[in-house]
């Protein structure tokens, strides 16, 4: 229910401030490309000019978190033909995690530091 409220909120900031469009983005994986079988993907998105930015909003963040965005971000490339920029929003971002994603180019937002 928290994560809803922040996304709610946020989505109000940025469509208002900064006149982003924010969506979902849900697309049938149908390749598994994901997670190598057929799957449907949601995944939070923000649209500023043509900067196209996909944000995971979770309440902790793992590797295989960050994998998984690493792999939407790839998918998301290949269906619209736009590399996005990744990032994820958690209070909770476990060490490994925000390691793996320093590697992988995903911005790390955590109150946790």
């Amino acid at each position: 229910m928290s994560e809803k409220a922040f996304r709610n909120s946020m989505k109000e900031v940025l469509e208002r401030y900064f006149r982003a469009r924010v969506e979902k983005w849900t697309y049938c994986d149908k390749d598994g490309v994901v997670y190598e079988h057929p799957s449907i993907i949601e995944v939070d998105l923000v649209i500023r000019d043509r900067e196209h930015l996909l944000i995971e909003v979770k309440s902790s963040v793992s590797k295989g978190d960050v994998v998984e965005l690493k792999r939407i971000g790839e998918l998301y490339e290949r269906v619209r033909g736009i590399r996005p920029k990744l990032a994820v929003v958690s209070p909770y971002v476990d060490e490994r995690a925000k390691e793996m994603a320093r590697i992988f180019g995903i911005e790390v937002y955590t109150s946790v530091e």
